[in-house]
């Protein structure tokens, strides 16, 4: 949907403002787009600099990151955190450590994370971090390093109570432990609920591991009812090898999918016998090795090396890597190799002409920040259970985290079709998320 000439003359004025982080103003775009039928209806959301307030963070944190590597070498790197919305609670989103994270892209992933925040309901403000580092190749002791450098600077913006970062690309439950130790060292408090993510010894939840892979998939089940479908004897096709990618392989195998195909960096591998599960953890976790492994211990899989699988023939695509990854072209050749749904398990891996491309065909889609959010809704529920020093058990934890997909799925079609966008999953998860960040601002007063 076009932007009114208002709303039109605000997006270029944050481009002004914003220059060089094309991210951050194609999150910025979609949303715009999204919520002209509110604007519509509701003139007055246009009031108080709702909108330019909403499109700008609360704060940004940027700093410099030194730390030494095993033979003695200074390495500098930079840490960013924004702080874009605390209107429904403490700021909340994970850290991504990876040799393409900047500002823009920073800010692109907190803006996405108000509206992803937003629809799980549970009180948590939105925010995202990370580094310019890249963890591959290094060492556990230079990891640990410079998680500690990191730390030494953030602790000072963080708290269970103000900002609650979470893991992201390149930051596991390994890394979440280093960086709560040095936060633990410096405050002198066990502060479990300022990071989520962690292991369980140090106050984890089981099932947030899990989290943000099972989320999808019980997204895409709930997608493909809608329509008449199951997942029973689907092709699924999962792009990344990652935390997300590894766990939503597992529950598709659990629900009858069939994922023949998944890639990192380095290519793709291809199996229509069915990526196995406990190879592929064997491979990226165990051994921390490229895809071109598992083809050498597998031998039904063929690797193909420095491309994207989206030339495989399949019913349902999980695009898990990074944003922009799955563009036109693509989704043309996965559309006429028989494609019935897309959802993102990562942030904005789609771009924009590749939406265009699955709605033009009728193809259920789903937005990375309602079909990936079974993650951060996991960290509020680790949150909670820090706060009272309990545990719940996998089962009944995994079962909220079904409740929540199901019902943020609910409210993105019923909220599309109040809007007379029947189906749309784009404009209800965008619509519902303003909706209720912009009634806590109202709520708030100037802020």
């Amino acid at each position: 949907m076009a932007l009114d000439a208002t709303t039109t003359a605000l997006y270029n004025d944050i481009v002004r403002r914003n220059p060089a982080e094309p991210e951050f103003h194609q999150a910025v775009s979609e949303v715009l787009q999204s919520i002209q039928p509110v604007l519509e209806r509701q003139p007055d959301l246009r009031d108080a600099g709702l909108l330019e307030r909403l499109c700008e963070p609360e704060r940004q944190v940027m700093f410099r990151v030194v730390w030494t590597d095993d033979s003695g070498r200074t390495h500098v790197n930079r840490g960013f955190r924004v702080g874009f919305s605390s209107a429904l609670g403490p700021y909340k989103g994970g850290l991504r450590f990876h040799r393409s994270v900047n500002l823009g892209v920073v800010k692109f992933l907190a803006f996405e994370q108000i509206f992803k925040n937003a629809l799980t309901g549970l009180g948590i403000g939105a925010g995202k971090g990370g580094s310019d580092f890249d963890p591959s190749g290094r060492s556990d002791s230079e990891i640990m390093r410079f998680c500690q450098a990191y730390m030494t600077e953030l602790y000072r913006h963080i708290g269970p109570q103000t900002d609650v970062p979470a893991g992201d690309i390149g930051v596991g439950s390994r890394e979440i432990g280093y960086l709560f130790g040095q936060y633990k060292r410096i405050t002198n408090r066990f502060d479990a609920g300022t990071l989520t993510g962690k292991d369980l010894v140090i106050g984890g939840s089981l099932v947030r591991p899990e989290a943000t892979g099972y989320g999808v998939v019980y997204f895409v089940e709930a997608m493909l009812a809608e329509r008449g479908h199951s997942l029973e004897d689907k092709t699924v096709v999962v792009s990344g090898a990652g935390n997300v990618a590894q766990h939503a392989i597992v529950k598709l195998k659990e629900m009858g999918a069939t994922v023949v195909a998944c890639s990192d960096s380095s290519g793709y591998i291809h199996d229509s016998s069915g990526i196995r599960p406990d190879v592929l953890h064997e491979v990226k976790q165990v051994r921390r090795h490229k895809l071109d492994g598992y083809a050498e211990l597998v031998p039904t899989a063929r690797f193909v090396p420095d491309k994207a699988p989206w030339d495989i023939s399949c019913d349902v695509v999980v695009p898990s890597a990074t944003q922009n990854e799955l563009g036109e072209a693509d989704a043309v050749v996965l559309v006429k190799n028989g494609l019935i749904a897309v959802a993102e398990g990562a942030n904005m891996p789609c771009t924009p002409k590749a939406i265009d491309v699955f709605h033009e065909a009728g193809i259920a889609f789903a937005p990375g920040k309602a079909a990936n959010a079974g993650g951060v809704a996991t960290s509020a529920l680790e949150m909670r259970q820090n706060a009272s020093r309990d545990r719940w058990t996998f089962s009944d934890t995994d079962e909220i985290l079904a409740d929540t997909m199901r019902s943020i799925h609910n409210a993105c079609l019923i909220t599309a079709a109040n809007y007379e966008k029947p189906g749309d999953y784009v404009a209800g998860a965008n619509i519902s998320g303003f909706l209720a960040v912009t009634s806590a601002m109202n709520a708030l007063g100037l802020m």
